[in-house]
């Protein structure tokens, strides 16, 4: 999810410290990315194809799809750091846990996707629900989880049309939270469009498109690489993917992750291999 924001972002250069689990990925450096959750025009990385193909990459699945995370430990086998999807900023109705969160969401569907709602409230039991499938992605052997939707609560036209009560102070007071449980478990958090406020997130995935590159804030992103964080770029619908990756790492460096969905081949092109 992309909005538009005019926001000063301040945040810490400083790496997180409470992160006590280490993989063999050097993620200072850029490295292959797949992406099993993300599918905006055509088809997202197949499960049998990233356990052949990825190899020291970060590998993005959704956990709660079926006959999913019976293959994470064979996915890590290459050497990969494996990630799980949740949106943290909308409740989405074909999750086993849409009646608990239910509660806590707006009642009117977002019309850009109808099966989600967006969370209305996050003071009261939203918090232990999020840390339930927290716990089970940690059970299951991941090595992140990435907070989707987690910028919901900067946008004043979304907040108009939709009546969620959320404050900006109590969103990112939930994320933090969120995040602090996620290293409390173990493994590592990704931001999702903005690091703002975010300064103990482990790393960043931008949502970049054909028509709209470069849409964040580039001081944010570069703060993350000078910390040697993780930066990933997923880029929809390119015709000349190549050309777009030497786009970015002219405006950033060679240490920036990428993945292209690319409209000729109608998949996913894995850069940084």
């Amino acid at each position: 999810m992309k909005f538009y924001l005019l926001l000063l972002y301040v945040f810490s250069l400083s790496s997180c410290s409470n992160n006590d689990k280490s993989t063999d990925t050097d993620t200072s450096k850029a490295i292959p990315v797949y992406n099993q959750a993300y599918q905006e025009n055509f088809d997202k990385d197949k499960i049998s194809d990233i356990k052949i193909k990825a190899k020291n990459a970060y590998v993005l699945l959704d956990p709660f799809q079926d006959n999913v995370v019976e293959h994470v430990s064979g996915i890590k086998a290459n050497n990969n750091q494996v990630g799980a999807y949740i949106s943290i900023g909308t409740g989405e109705t074909y999750r086993d846990d849409f009646e608990q969160l239910q509660p806590y969401l707006v009642s009117t569907s977002w019309g850009q996707w109808p099966d989600e709602y967006f969370v209305n409230s996050t003071t009261t039991g939203i918090l232990e629900i999020m840390k339930s499938r927290i716990d089970k992605i940690a059970d299951w052997g991941f090595d992140w989880v990435e907070f989707d939707n987690m910028d919901w609560i900067y946008d004043d036209e979304l907040r108009a049309t939709y009546g969620f009560q959320v404050t900006l102070s109590e969103g990112v007071d939930y994320y933090q939270k969120l995040c602090d449980y996620v290293h409390s478990k173990g493994m590592k958090c990704m931001a999702k469009n903005l690091v703002e406020r975010a300064s103990e997130f482990d790393g960043v995935l931008y949502e970049s498109y054909s028509d709209d590159k470069n849409w964040w804030d580039q001081s944010g992103a570069q703060s993350f690489l000078d910390a040697g964080k993780l930066v990933i770029i997923n880029h929809y619908n390119e015709t000349n993917c190549g050309q777009v990756y030497s786009d970015y790492k002219g405006l950033y460096n060679d240490d920036l992750s990428f993945i292209c969905e690319d409209a000729n081949r109608k998949e996913y092109v894995h850069f940084n291999e």
